[in-house]
């Protein structure tokens, strides 16, 4: 049994991996073979380290073999995956969000993953409709 099982894998997500095709693995996936073996190598002397570089590279190979790239769709009518929507909630606050696949997301940046609650809502709406959002309910007013 080796040092690396002391180390409990990263979750992969059970939702279908996406990535934008203008956008592809910008997080993430980009080098990050090259990178997580460059992590390997430095940790060769720190077993801890080692332990989780190794699985980072588990991580992000499982993730890799599991994408799927999506085109865009030309008609932004409708909210998809890789949309920009804008949102004015009951309160008033206009917030802007882009739809990305679960590794891409942070909401603090304006991004959030396609299988959150508020991506489910918006997708396959049209500009104002109403959503839920949270505790309260928001209107679309833009779609990029």
């Amino acid at each position: 049994m080796g040092h690396e099982k002391c180390v409990a894998d990263t979750h992969i997500f059970p939702h279908e991996q996406s990535f934008c095709e203008r956008r592809p693995f910008r997080r993430g996936f980009a080098g990050s073979s090259r990178f997580r073996a460059s992590e390997l190598r430095k940790a060769a002397g720190d077993r801890d380290a080692l332990a989780k570089a190794a699985r980072d590279l588990r991580y992000w190979n499982a993730r890799r073999a599991s994408a799927q790239l999506v085109a865009p769709d030309p008609d932004i009518s409708t909210v998809q995956f890789g949309s920009t929507v804008t949102i004015v909630r009951d309160d008033g606050r206009e917030q802007t969000f882009r739809i990305v696949g679960e590794d891409e997301a942070d909401p603090a940046r304006g991004t959030v993953s396609h299988a959150s609650p508020l991506a489910r809502a918006l997708l396959r709406k049209a500009v104002g409709d109403v959503v839920k959002a949270g505790r309260d309910e928001a209107e679309i007013t833009a779609i990029e």
